[in-house]
């Protein structure tokens, strides 16, 4: 009989509140257990039909997702997905945000973020060989967000480079608003060591449930909840709810945990992350079809007197809950122990679909499984039928808005006098959210497991070769996996439907331009509120637009995170939601990693060559020039034709493959212009151009985004090949696509012509003491 005692006094709304529950929701669960609850079961529903752990609001929109491929060997609803990458080897990969914990502590809240993505990683049984991040914060002109940057990245880098685990790539943008709600998006990818993936379904009646890691303290209680709901200004008051990480433990644990699933002794794994102990115990309950029942006295703790409900929803870290065969449990302790972790038997699986928890002799807590974690709510929304009133007008601006450019100059809208277009390729250089994130990422060890390609900011992707631990043999070709993050966050705010399909489509182009064939994707949609129609429209349309891009590129989604409710209120009530921002991480695979190219030039006189398609739209509207010049967010996005995409990518992938293309970079933010200087500052080269207009503004040539470009060149030695390889293969090009050689690599200065007119004569140093000391400058 359930204890009632004491724990059934509680004052019903506060304790609503206090759980982001509604009097619904409340009603709902009375209903299902055919009683009322008692306070500790109503913190396990809170945290369980959070929208962190259940996605109550999105769970409808993410059914859209392709999920199936031939690649893919387990999709969304593990720890992360599984994609099969040759040679027998598996790779497992996931994407999980940390926002709300970092908004208000954010060293632990970045740190814990990537505790936590890790763990997802070795729980399926894979060693973790890279991570990746996707920041956003506001604009670092206000000393409070640059506080903000230096405590998430020192975050991320305490935790990772103490772990072992290399920092390859990212990306960092900012705008204000994220001021108050900086985005903190960690993704991690694996290389299984274990003969079979290890799930989280419990199997076999009377298995016992094996406690291993790190002790449970009262840090992180009602994590799950707390990310679930907007941040406001007390939300410093939240900071307990704020997990604190040991990486050295995590260390240990990553060593211990593989060693044990080696043995095949261990039958099912869980993460103790979001929801703690209530969550990995439903869950493998749940998916095993099973029940589960647990002794929390058995639970190993860091301090005295805590309460059913402090053990249930710690969120302390670097702890894990296994079912296991019952006549190796001695075995797997003592494994666990020699690493200098706990390891205790808390319970055992159970014939009944219940979770049902003790303490001190008590029953606590009897939920079914499926209350708690199979048929949760599902928040409906009515999607509005048409784009906002706001947007409509933003989608009428016309690059005829714009000054008229006399003598190679054109005035700022926003500073109101005339710049030249080689200061406004420095303007563009210096802002920084386009600018070198080297202040970042040498804070990141990326070279630990010796396993990384090209260092951060080197290459479009981040390229790791698959190498067995402790596999010394010098000969053997190694093959590898790119992968990159992107999302453009302004092209989303002002058409989410096209800006996400550019997210994948952008991710997708990086990964082919290291000369990798894109699989698969896992994604953190990063939203404001969807109890709002313009906050639920939003996300709706960014779903279609990744469904529809995933669908063309066949690169399905593997799984991933939502993130909802990313907005902060400032004392007078004023909601601030921040941009939507939906991230994509994309994986690919090449066959010898000898293979990949880097974004810089390599050799003097090698040429320089565009591919793009007239159907993917190129624009001034959208851009960062637009923004950053001109100070106006405004236009609408250009439209991406996703065949001839994935055409052009194809088409650059095979260059690669062949070597005659030995470098390649993407045009996106700035656009052309930044991308060449960009291919300069890596090379320490110049570049000499010639742009022939047609009907184009000038700055249309220099600035727009779009088009599904890629700028790339040509090993000198072998152009003649080159021209003979492109003949042949025109042939079967559609009309859209189009091949064009824009110059050379040169030695000194980027210098670009228009109609034979010098309209920009940059030289290298100037270019890179711009793009290099922009962000430092305010540290």
């Amino acid at each position: 009989m359930i204890n009632q005692e004491s724990n059934d006094l509680y004052d019903l709304n506060k304790a609503l509140k206090v759980e982001n529950l509604t009097i619904d929701d409340y009603e709902e669960i009375c209903k299902r257990l055919k009683r009322a609850p008692n306070r500790t079961e109503l913190g396990m529903f809170g945290v369980m039909w959070s929208e962190h752990c259940c996605y109550r609001n999105s769970k409808p929109l993410l059914s859209k997702f392709p999920t199936k491929g031939k690649n893919v060997l387990v999709g969304p609803g593990e720890n992360a997905g599984v994609i099969d990458v040759g040679n027998n080897q598996k790779l497992v990969f996931k994407i999980e945000s940390h926002n709300h914990p970092s908004a208000i502590e954010p060293f632990q809240g970045a740190a814990t973020g990537v505790g936590g993505i890790l763990r997802d990683i070795f729980t399926m049984g894979a060693r973790p060989i890279a991570i990746l991040n996707s920041l956003r914060f506001g604009n670092i002109d206000k000393p409070s967000n640059v506080d903000l940057l230096r405590g998430v990245v020192s975050g991320i880098a305490h935790y990772g480079n103490c772990v072992g685990v290399p920092t390859v790539g990212g990306e960092v943008n900012f705008d204000d608003s994220y001021s108050g709600n900086p985005l903190v998006n960690v993704m991690a990818l694996g290389l299984l060591e274990t003969n079979e993936i290890v799930c989280s379904g419990a199997k076999k009646v009377g298995s016992p449930v094996l406690y291993v890691g790190n002790t449970t303290g009262r840090d992180g209680v009602g994590g799950a909840s707390f990310a679930s709901s907007e941040l406001t200004t007390t939300s410093l008051d939240d900071r307990p709810a704020v997990q604190v990480g040991d990486p050295f433990i995590e260390k240990s644990l990553i060593e211990a945990c593989l060693d044990a699933f080696k043995t095949g002794d261990v039958i099912s794994a869980q993460d103790m992350g979001a929801a703690g102990l209530t969550c990995s115990s439903a869950e493998m309950a749940a998916n095993g079809n099973l029940g589960i029942s647990i002794d929390l006295d058995l639970v190993p703790s860091r301090e005295d007197n805590m309460s059913s409900y402090q053990y249930l929803l710690s969120e302390s870290q670097e702890r894990m809950l296994f079912v296991v065969k019952g006549e190796k449990v001695n075995d797997l302790i003592e494994k666990f122990n020699k690493w200098g972790l706990y390891a205790n038997v808390i319970g055992q699986v159970i014939e009944t679909n219940e979770v049902i928890i003790s303490h001190k002799s008590k029953i606590v807590a009897q939920i079914p499984t499926s209350a708690l974690s199979d048929d949760t709510p599902v928040n409906v929304h009515d999607v509005i039928k048409n784009p906002p009133d706001y947007l409509l007008e933003k989608w009428e601006w016309k690059e005829s808005f714009l000054p008229e450019i006399n003598e190679f100059k054109i005035c700022s809208l926003n500073e109101k006098k005339s710049f030249s277009f080689s200061q406004i390729i420095l303007k563009l250089l210096s802002n920084p959210s386009i600018a070198s994130k080297r202040w970042i990422f040498k804070q990141y060890d990326s070279q630990v497991q010796v396993n990384t390609v090209f260092k951060p900011g080197e290459s479009d992707a981040a390229v790791i070769r698959l190498r067995k631990q402790n596999e010394k043999n010098k000969n053997k070709v190694f093959s590898g996996v790119a992968t990159s993050v992107d999302c453009n966050s302004r092209w989303v705010f002002l058409d989410p439907f096209r800006g996400s399909i550019a997210a994948v489509a952008e991710s997708a182009r990086n990964v082919s331009c290291v000369g990798a064939q894109p699989l698969a994707i896992t994604n953190n949609l990063n939203f404001s509120s969807p109890e709002t129609d313009i906050g639920y429209w939003q996300l709706s349309s960014s779903c279609d637009g990744i469904s529809e891009a995933c669908n063309v590129l066949e690169t399905p989604v593997t799984g991933g995170n939502v993130s909802l409710y990313n907005e902060s209120k400032n004392k007078y009530s004023v909601i601030t939601p921040i941009n939507p921002t939906p991230v994509i991480g994309m994986v690919g695979k090449i066959d010898n990693v000898d293979n990949a190219i880097s974004s810089g030039w390599k050799n003097i006189n090698d040429e320089i060559w565009l591919i793009g398609s007239s159907k993917s739209e190129t624009t001034i509207a959208a851009s960062s020039y637009l923004e950053y010049f001109h100070g106006e967010i405004t236009g609408r996005p250009p439209k991406i034709d996703l065949l001839d995409e994935k055409f052009c990518q194809s088409v650059l992938r095979n260059a690669i493959l062949k070597s005659f293309v030995v470098s390649a970079h993407d045009i996106s933010d700035g656009g052309l212009a930044i991308a060449l200087a960009e291919c300069c500052i890596l090379s320490s080269k110049g570049a000499t151009i010639e742009l022939h207009k047609e009907l184009n503004r000038d700055d249309n040539l220099l600035f727009a985004e779009g088009g599904s470009r890629i700028i790339f060149s040509i090993n000198k030695n072998k152009q003649q090949e080159w021209i003979n390889y492109l003949k042949k293969i025109q042939t079967n090009f559609q009309t859209s696509i189009y091949v064009k050689k824009l110059g050379h690599v040169s030695s000194e200065s980027l210098k670009i012509k228009i109609q034979e007119k010098n309209i920009c004569n940059i030289m290298v140093e100037e270019l890179t003491e711009k793009f290099n000391n922009s962000i430092s400058s305010h540290f």
